[in-house]
């Protein structure tokens, strides 16, 4: 093992973390007096004029190394908008810049895009984050510590692109009511924090203006630099955003289960968005409707833990990571399969079914500075789960100290006629230095139904640096630990998993592999009430390549012991209590995600329990222009002489996706899911317009057929119209 880390040391020679640029790199935007028109031509006079800069620091592939290709900044500013421009030279020709579809927030590994990080309180903390593709497709989030994100927060900016064979251009219109910066009378100039990054798909490269490691992101902001002299207007009297909606749906259903039922509902809601000061905004919701909301991918689970489905419904995922404490899966690393979260919004609006339950109504209020972060949320649900109706209490409190420290509470009620459900909860993180962090929590449920009270913890430490990952997660939850708004993935057991893997590069590699990541994870369960393990694995991937075009070649073995003290029941496999050890092998292919025809295949094979089981993952995609987008998955597992019944059984799970774009605000998307385990069907159309921004009309078709207990089908039909405005004050 020693000469391992002294082989992996000399090929990270070059590799090393360093410390932000002292004094930080500064820019100032030039003050203008008439509005301009976003419109990606940059033909005003003012463009000519602008100041600008180069962003020129490679982070991937060659830390250090000047970008491959010219991109220029500008910046400019009236009493209305922040404007910026990029200008992105590049060789592969007008119609060679990667964007596999043009749907909002995107996935970042798969574009040609340009990306402005603000920190307007200049904190070195936290950001506004703006993006865009080279077709004017958005990508806009929170960031926090670069280590929490709110990827689905929609910001109110305009951008628009204009393409050619030497450059494309993002041109930004940015209001002010979007940033967020201290109080000021309009005189007064003020110093943010800023950071301006590219990726460049076609060479798989990422360049930022403020250099920064590349076992970071662009979104660190203590290695941001400096916009200075900027004078902002003061905060308008009201700012407030007013989105009302009408709503017109139609159902049927038929079947033994479901009943038989014809109805139609026209329903008139709305949200109200009010900025109160640059620190605090309050939101509020009446008759709220998720009917557009993007639908659930089916899991076949043969794992002895929960599934976690996230959050999809928009108002629940603006400031989610304020509320979002415990261990999940917006965090940085999981460190095993154990989830923990207090609060979990997906408990609200939803039965223990997943059919959704009317919301009367509810407000959040949220509260973020440099010092301390706060918030709560009040939920009105109507009749639903045996209940005439059911409230929901959330709040949360942070504390800043030190340069990346935090610690905080939350505390959630649900109460109802039949029962008052509480959690309590406190939570840290520290983070030691630039590769060096904890985080932990302590939690405690309460009900008036029984009495009972339960506690759940963990604490994790994570080490990052260029060359390796290191992290040690431990859990804790009781058997009667209960977050009834809130979500775990497991009960009575007490947890360690461990895990490391490295980034090795050098000039020995071949010419196509970035870099080599072997790694080794490992946990192991105890049940709380006897002692005894009941799950131990151990998962090693010795051969493991990440490729220059963002394509995968790797192999893994994985090694298990499960003692079952209860009948577990996969797919409706019935497996006995006892003590089963098995090996596993599998390996994956994955492509480049960006380009016009990609995929990727995972095959696993070995040990079940007390059978065998193969698996095949495999999704492909075909994208022959950014306004087509075609994707197929398929999941197929075999099992053979498993469980009492010593049963062969093949189960698959067939997902076909399409998207139709006119452009990044008019497209028509298609999901079909097909499951053979519950001889499920399902189908979802969905056509969207963004007329004017964050202002749309949603057609929207869905049907489901699948086999009830009684194994008759059972269907369903929906057809709704949604039309929703915008109006900001």
């Amino acid at each position: 093992m020693r000469y391992l880390f002294l082989f992996i040391s000399f090929c990270s020679f070059s590799q090393e973390v360093f410390s932000p640029l002292v004094p930080r790199k500064e820019f100032q935007p030039l003050k203008i007096e008439r509005a301009l028109k976003a419109d990606g031509n940059l033909d005003e006079v003012e463009w000519s004029n602008a100041p600008s800069l180069g962003i020129d620091f490679q982070v991937e592939p060659f830390q250090g190394n000047k970008a491959s290709f010219s991109s220029q900044v500008k910046m400019l500013y009236n009493h209305q908008y922040l404007y910026v421009a990029a200008i992105l030279r590049d060789t592969v020709g007008k119609n060679g810049y990667r964007a596999p579809n043009l749907k909002r927030d995107y996935q970042f590994v798969e574009n040609d895009l340009f990306g402005i990080a603000i920190d307007g309180f200049n904190d070195k903390r936290n950001a506004i984050v703006l993006q865009s593709n080279a077709y004017g497709a958005q990508r806009d989030l929170l960031a926090f510590d670069d280590r929490q994100f709110d990827i689905d927060w929609d910001g109110l900016y305009r951008v628009r692109t204009q393409r050619s064979d030497s450059s494309w251009v993002a041109e930004f219109a940015i209001p002010w009511q979007t940033l967020r910066y201290p109080k000021t009378d309009g005189t007064k100039a003020q110093d943010w924090g800023i950071n301006f990054f590219r990726v460049r798909r076609a060479s798989n490269e990422l360049a930022v203006w403020s250099p920064h490691p590349r076992s970071m992101s662009p979104l660190r902001m203590d290695y941001a630099g400096k916009l200075t002299g900027i004078i902002p207007p003061p905060p308008t009297a009201t700012n407030i955003r007013f989105i009302p909606y009408l709503l017109q749906v139609s159902n049927n259903s038929e079947g033994t289960e479901i009943g038989n039922s014809s109805t139609s509902d026209f329903k008139l809601g709305g949200e109200i968005k009010w900025a109160i000061s640059p620190t605090s905004v309050m939101d509020f919701t009446f008759n709220t409707d998720f009917a557009q909301a993007d639908v659930d991918r089916q899991v076949n689970n043969i794992s002895r833990f929960s599934v976690f489905f996230p959050e999809r419904r928009q108002f629940f995922l603006e400031n989610a990571s304020l509320f979002s404490a415990g261990l999940a899966p917006v965090n940085e690393v999981v460190g095993g399969s154990m989830y923990i979260q207090p609060f979990f919004s997906r408990t609200i609006g939803l039965d223990q079914n997943v059919n959704p339950i009317a919301i009367t109504a509810g407000t959040r209020f949220v509260y973020r500075s440099e010092k301390r972060n706060f918030g709560g949320i009040y939920m009105r649900q109507g009749e639903g789960d045996g209940d005439p109706f059911t409230n929901f209490l959330v709040g949360r409190y942070s504390e800043n100290f030190g340069k990346q420290n935090r610690i905080g509470a939350i505390v959630t009620t649900k109460s109802s006629p039949s029962n008052v459900a509480t959690t309590g909860a406190l939570d840290a993180f520290i983070r030691f230095n630039d590769k060096l962090s904890f985080s932990g929590m302590g939690t405690m449920t309460q009900d008036s139904r029984n009495s009972k009270q339960g506690f759940a913890e963990y604490g994790q430490f994570l080490y990052k640096d260029n060359l390796v990952t290191l992290y040690w997660t431990h859990t804790l939850v009781s058997d009667d630990y209960n977050p009834e708004m809130g979500f775990v993935s497991r009960k009575n057991v007490l947890s360690n998993s461990q895990g490391v893997d490295f980034n090795v590069r050098g000039n020995w590699l071949p010419k196509f592999v970035r870099f080599w990541q072997p790694g080794v994870y490992t946990e192991v369960y105890h049940s709380l009430k006897t002692g005894n393990i009941v799950e131990q694995k151990m998962v090693s991937g010795p051969l493991w390549f990440n490729l220059q075009n963002g394509g995968i070649i790797g192999g893994y073995i994985d090694a298990s012991v499960q003692n079952l003290e209860e009948d577990f029941n996969p797919v409706g496999i019935r497996i006995k209590p006892g003590s089963y050890s098995y090996f596993r092998k599998g390996f994956l292919l994955a492509s480049d995600p960006s380009a016009k025809y990609s995929g990727s295949t995972e095959y696993g094979w070995g040990g079940f329990f007390d059978g065998t089981l193969q698996m095949i993952d495999s999704k492909f995609r075909v994208a022959p222009i950014p306004h087509v987008n075609l994707g197929l998955s398929w999941n197929w597992s075999k099992f053979e002489n498993v469980g009492v019944a010593r049963e062969t059984k093949e189960v698959n799970l067939l997902i076909l996706e399409t998207r139709m774009a006119i452009n990044p605000r008019l497209q028509l998307i298609g999901f079909y899911q097909k499951n053979t385990t519950d001889n499920l069907n399902s189908v979802n159309m969905r056509l969207a317009w963004e007329y004017q921004p964050l202002s749309y009309v949603y057609l929207v078709f869905n049907t489901l057929n699948y086999q009830g207990s009684d194994s008759t089908q059972q269907k369903q039909q929906s057809f709704l119209a949604k039309l929703s405005f915008l109006k900001q004050f």
